[in-house]
């Protein structure tokens, strides 16, 4: 995954400090936590972004979600990294999009900015798992639950009414789609959705596949290298996916494709999954999702 300009936020050694983390008090996990991604200069997207990594309420959600998610259930990360990583996906895929004339939900249906619509995408992205800091179950209607307060608290002196209750209505619209049955009713929401499924790089399986929970889940998570979102060829947009053994094609055709399906941006994103390696025969040179 290639932020633009930002670096990479799903390094390795990102990934370490995440699992590290979850035996930090508190107050040393939330001090390393800062989300980095390129606003260019969208004045709404770097205020809002500015009060999200000074807020520790919102910090503390993503470290219990972590110590719930890693600690506690063994399950993929989902900490800031985690957050970091969709978010900076979800920016990528929606300025994609724009570029290649793809009207954003809130310009189209509000007459809107596609500036307000980076402001969704991101906010969805770090509020979309919140509700982990409660439980695994139902995690998508306590992010809602959490979200909308602390959404307001964000856009306050942003956006003015009636422009605030429609960012944070369209945010809260993502964060409940982003669920696997989710019915994304906007290009925003379906961004969110898609961003989330690729944030499958192997650093995410690290945890389950480590603690010897071997299965096509950490198997297929572990062989994928790396993602990137580029200009497309027989679509406007083509995410590539890098494995390194032909298991990570479960991921692709079964979990990515579930994501997609659905996302209202089928017809937009093409996705093609290659190995990257001469260690494994390649069975099959190149995979692409059909739709």
């Amino acid at each position: 995954m290639s932020p633009d300009d930002e670096g990479e936020p799903g390094t390795a050694e990102t990934v370490a400090a995440a699992v590290r983390e979850t035996r930090m008090t508190p107050s040393e996990a939330v001090a390393e936590m800062r989300i980095r991604l390129p606003d260019r200069g969208n004045r709404e997207l770097r205020r809002a972004l500015e009060r999200a990594n000074a807020d520790a309420e919102l910090k503390a959600w993503w470290h219990v979600a972590n110590v719930n998610a890693s600690a506690r259930l063994g399950i993929n990360d989902h900490s800031w990294v985690h957050v970091q990583i969709v978010a900076n996906l979800a920016l990528k895929l929606l300025r994609e999009l724009v570029k290649h004339g793809v009207e954003p939900s809130l310009v189209r249906d509000y007459r809107l900015r596609a500036g307000d619509a980076e402001v969704v995408v991101v906010l969805a992205a770090l509020t979309h798992c919140v509700g982990m800091s409660i439980h695994r179950k139902g995690h998508e209607d306590w992010s809602l639950f959490l979200a909308e307060p602390k959404l307001r608290e964000l856009l306050d002196g942003v956006y003015e009414e009636p422009d605030r209750t429609v960012v944070v209505s369209e945010v809260l619209q993502a964060i409940t789609s982003h669920r696997s049955d989710g019915e994304p009713l906007s290009i925003e929401a379906g961004i969110l959705r898609v961003a989330d499924a690729l944030d499958m790089a192997k650093g995410r399986s690290r945890i389950p596949f480590e603690r010897g929970r071997v299965s096509m889940h950490s198997l297929s998570a572990a062989a994928i290298e790396e993602v990137r979102i580029v200009d497309g060829v027989d679509k406007p947009v083509r995410v590539e996916v890098l494995m390194n053994n032909s298991s990570g094609i479960f991921q692709v055709d079964s979990l990515l494709r579930a994501k997609l399906l659905g996302s209202g941006l089928e017809r937009h994103v093409e996705v093609v999954a290659r190995i990257d390696t001469e260690s494994e025969k390649k069975l099959v040179p190149e995979y692409r999702l059909e739709f």
